[in-house]
């Protein structure tokens, strides 16, 4: 029996919960750097874009149901684990309906990649069941890649660069460089959302075994780490809105963000528990999603305007 608590949910309250509405920036932001980075070189294709997103959603979602699933079954999450949907341990939901759940979803997104894929190149199915398997074994299989020291690269790489220059192909049919750019900021912020969960978790996943980043190199380098990346993606903005051939001055409106970024490090290096680090992971997505948002827009003025 579950005993009601202040993080419990029922009714379609624990369904919401299960897929983490939080983390899901991370799947609609490239997806919107791919399309608006578009602009320059073709008209926006919108079935491709509705479709994009609602399939990277699925995905996400699903790798969050896996991620539940796995760390109940492997014994990490209890009720009083922090930073958790609590689908399982909290809300009564059998860890058989999460997985089934997650597979449902997964089955949704390769329809939608059916149709990107027979809309476009069939190049893309084979790219997406690399990057579902990737969602699968990031916290399934026998040795889980967020087990190891390469999480943060895998979640930027496949959830920043590889799905922003496949939004970029679908509608254009080709590949440019351009989108390898504006991807590579959007890469990092998401593989610092995963590194601020791993800075949190850094006790919790030591006893289980994990080896991550932040285990191996301590919580003061990784949050080094952390702050010098951070500073890379506003001088690398710069750069390209001043000395690239398809540069623009709109590019500099991520620099926004920056008062977030300042008081986002000085939460992980203040912070040491999981629950006085719970700020420094809420300002980090806040992060995520201003950032992304902003260089979205960017990419939207320039490519309307040309300027």
């Amino acid at each position: 029996m579950i005993v009601q608590g202040p993080d419990t949910h029922t009714g379609i309250k624990k369904y919401i919960s299960l897929i983490r509405p939080h983390t899901l920036t991370a799947s609609f932001v490239p997806v919107l750097v791919g399309t608006f980075s578009v602009l320059l070189f073709a008209p926006i294709r919108w079935d491709m874009f509705i479709a994009m997103l609602i399939a990277t959603l699925l995905i996400q979602s699903a790798t969050n149901m896996f991620n539940e699933y796995f760390d109940y079954k492997r014994g990490l999450d209890t009720r009083d684990s922090v930073g958790i949907a609590g689908a399982i341990v909290r809300n009564g939901m059998s860890p058989g309906l999460v997985f089934n759940i997650a597979v449902l979803f997964y089955i949704l997104a390769a329809a939608i990649g059916l149709y990107i894929a027979f809309s476009s190149s069939l190049w893309i199915l084979i790219i997406g069941v690399i990057s579902m398997a990737v969602g699968y074994f990031y916290t399934g299989g026998p040795v889980p890649i967020s087990w190891t020291p390469f999480g943060e690269v895998f979640a930027g790489l496949f959830m920043g660069t590889v799905i922003i220059l496949i939004t970029f192909y679908i509608h254009t049919g080709t590949l440019h460089y351009f989108p390898l750019l504006m991807s590579i900021p959007v890469a990092i912020t998401i593989g610092l959302l995963n590194m601020a969960n791993n800075i949190r978790d850094r006790k919790k996943d030591k006893e289980s075994g994990r080896k991550t980043f932040v285990i191996l190199v301590g919580k003061p380098f990784a949050v080094m780490t952390s702050a010098a990346l951070l500073a890379f993606c506003y001088v690398f903005l710069v750069w390209i809105a001043f000395f690239e051939s398809f540069g623009s001055i709109f590019m500099l409106m991520p620099l926004l963000s920056i008062p977030l970024a300042f008081n986002t490090v000085v939460k992980w290096k203040n912070g040491d528990t999981p629950v006085e680090l719970i700020p420094a992971m809420a300002s980090m997505g806040k992060l995520n999603t201003m950032f992304g948002l902003l260089l979205s827009i960017g990419l939207l003025i320039y490519g309307v305007t040309g300027i």
